[in-house]
């Protein structure tokens, strides 16, 4: 199990991390994922929107280990979703190559938060203008002017739909809004914990010890996650669950909570959505 990614090491994933030399199988995403890297402004735009959530508001993790570890979900519930035959519909009702449905899938997952430079609150919409900036720079290396518009669009609708009222119409989108719900665990509330943040978020989070993806035995996706107390059913219910409920993928997905820790009481031993 990968401890960067919550990965079980059973799935044989294909992790991108360009800490190692591990790469997906497709050279399109590849290209576009190593360009993400070295890339000035968006690097820059995922160190700066960390400062209004964490450093002024005390809310947990939104930088850049926040988007490598959402990016990274992403592509593994992508993987998984189409190692179980699920049919993405984004790149291919736009026409585009099966191949582009990851490259939005990474794009959106690395561009969803960037409008908390702007606030917090009602974020998704800041990160519209900001990403559509990034976008029309960005892709033209990749594809050609009709191709380019249409990404643009698909990546745009997952980002406004990772945390807003408007549901996901691409399984493209729905992904990255589950993948968001996925970092919960411990240490993305260390800072502000370690600040005195007692909120519900910071404190939940504390909880969860490991969130593991998994091939399911009914459906293409397991999600089982491990917490230390029930303060954790509050990242599970309240949190995942409602991104899961409005994400499209639902009925692809299943979700098993643990708590982990041996007590003679618990107050919850185990959560199943």
């Amino acid at each position: 199990m990968s401890e960067e990614t919550g990965v079980s090491d059973e799935t044989e994933l294909r992790v991108y991390d360009p800490a190692a030399d591990h790469s997906f199988p497709d050279e399109r995403l590849n290209e576009v994922l190593a360009a993400i890297e070295s890339d000035e402004e968006i690097q820059a735009y995922l160190e700066a929107q960390n400062v209004n959530p964490v450093m002024r508001m005390q809310y947990n993790d939104h930088g850049a280990k926040h988007v490598e570890i959402v990016r990274n979900k992403a592509l593994c519930l992508y993987e998984l979703l189409k190692r179980g035959g699920v049919s993405f519909n984004g790149a291919t009702q736009e026409g585009l190559d099966v191949a582009d449905e990851p490259v939005i899938v990474a794009l959106a997952a690395t561009l969803h938060d960037i409008g908390h430079v702007v606030h917090r609150d009602e974020h998704p919409y800041y990160s519209i203008p900001l990403a559509a900036d990034i976008l029309d720079r960005f892709l033209p290396a990749f594809y050609d002017t009709t191709e380019a518009v249409k990404m643009k669009g698909e990546v745009l609708h997952a980002i406004l739909c990772h945390h807003t009222s408007e549901n996901p119409l691409t399984l493209e989108a729905g992904v990255v809004r589950v993948a968001d719900g996925l970092d919960m665990e411990r240490g993305r509330s260390r800072v502000p914990y370690e600040q005195g943040g007692r909120g519900i978020n910071t404190v939940s989070s504390q909880a969860i010890e490991r969130v593991k993806l998994l091939e399911g035995e009914d459906v293409p996706v397991m999600i089982e996650i491990e917490m230390t107390n029930a303060a954790g059913v509050f990242q599970v219910d309240n949190l995942l669950a409602s991104k899961m409920n409005h994400s499209n993928v639902k009925q692809h997905m299943r979700i098993v909570a643990v708590n982990i820790r041996e007590e003679s009481e618990q107050i919850v031993e185990r959560l199943e959505l």
